[in-house]
């Protein structure tokens, strides 16, 4: 990432601070704190998405927004908890107010607490100014605190500490400074698990977590994942003068892969196989469809609060008990599909490799099973409004 050195001038064995590492630290590392005005990257994610799922993000992120309240996002690395973030600030009351992001994750040990809090001039060797934390840089408007179960506990215990009274220290300060701002947090760990495993406080999730949203994986969002795509490509086509379209393999691939990497993965996906192509984006050689079963979909679902289905779908999965008919295995396989593409019958048959009148056909039989089965059919009753038969 570029701080190598910034790394090795600190004395990681005491509690010495190194001004020209802490300096090192901030040029080499972008996502580590960001500047007070969105950065052009940001802008450019737009929160795309027509899935339930995602509907029903956006309706916290508009309710949530105008408030004052502490935010907890929760989801996979690559999910766009930062968009969410800026999103949240940008349509608050404070919206003209600084956005200041720092990644807990990627900081020392050594440097946290001068990032957090700043440092007066003297409070290290080469500390010869005074710096201020992203606490003061964020005053009146929104810090957003990434990967923050990453962050150690005494360190957790002053952040506690400036959740509740909204005072701290600079390292090496004797005044105490105050600043208001609301602190919008993030992790892809279940929150819960993370405190019962001791790494994070409790009093400092409730403090954290007023507001929890829940950020869906790409892979449960259905047909958004062309939606995302195709927008990716429109931007580079406008970007290069070109006007490169997606193939007809390469759309079907979007559903089929897993998108381990979510969105950050698919984004880069598109750029480089627009780099590549003539005219038709194609995937091969840049994406591995078998993929899929390099997602631990039962242990990614559960560090960022479970998602695994009754009778049988387990995310992107379906277990079917030996002894089941094929019927049976033929009805799950098609419920957990038109589940991923979030009701979309058309692309679900598609998927599937049956004709749509089948795909009808088969739904019809299963609204009529008996309440044997009713449990499996949660799914999609939730999701689709089963069809009139089609004669």
């Amino acid at each position: 990432m570029g701080y190598a050195i910034g790394l090795a001038e600190v004395e990681s064995n005491n509690e010495v601070f190194n001004a020209e590492a802490l300096k090192v630290f901030r040029l080499g590392l972008k996502p580590t704190a960001q500047s007070e005005a969105a950065s052009s990257e940001r802008d450019s994610l737009p929160l795309w998405g027509e899935s339930a799922v995602m509907k029903n993000l956006l309706a916290m992120v508009d309710r949530v927004a105008p408030t004052r309240a502490n935010v907890m996002l929760v989801g996979e690395s690559g999910t766009g908890k930062e968009v969410v973030a800026q999103s949240i600030h940008n349509r608050s009351a404070v919206s003209a107010a600084p956005f200041v992001a720092i990644n807990c994750g990627a900081l020392p040990e050594n440097l946290i607490e001068a990032e957090l809090f700043g440092h007066e001039r003297g409070a290290f060797t080469g500390a010869t100014r005074e710096h201020k934390g992203v606490f003061e840089r964020a005053a009146g408007g929104t810090l957003f605190l990434d990967e923050v179960t990453e962050m150690p506990l005494e360190l957790q215990v002053k952040l506690l500490r400036v959740l509740e009274t909204g005072r701290f220290y600079r390292v090496g300060g004797s005044e105490e400074i105050q600043v208001e701002c609301r602190v919008i947090s993030a992790t892809n760990r279940n929150p819960d698990r993370a405190v019962s495993e001791g790494k994070l406080r409790a009093d400092l999730l409730y403090r954290l977590a007023v507001f929890p949203i829940e950020l869906p994986a790409l892979r449960h969002r259905g047909s958004d994942v062309e939606l995302i795509a195709q927008n990716y490509l429109d931007q580079l086509n406008a970007e290069s003068g070109t006007s490169k379209r997606f193939s007809g393999a390469a759309r079907d691939a979007l559903y089929m892969h897993a998108w381990p990497g979510n969105v950050r993965e698919l984004r880069n996906v598109v750029q480089r196989a627009h780099i590549m192509a003539e005219n038709e984006l194609t995937f091969n050689g840049i994406l591995n469809i078998v993929a899929t079963d390099a997602v631990d979909d039962g242990e990614a679902e559960s560090d960022v609060g479970g998602n695994e289905g009754a009778d049988g779908i387990v995310g992107d999965y379906i277990k079917v008990k030996v002894g089941s008919t094929v019927a049976e295995a033929e009805r799950m396989l098609i419920i957990a599909t038109l589940d991923r593409c979030a009701g979309n019958k058309r692309q679900a048959a598609k998927i599937l490799g049956i004709s749509l009148k089948t795909l009808y056909n088969r739904l019809n039989d299963y609204e009529r099973f008996n309440a044997r089965h009713m449990p499996m059919m949660k799914v999609l009753s939730r999701e689709v409004a089963l069809p009139m038969a089609m004669h």
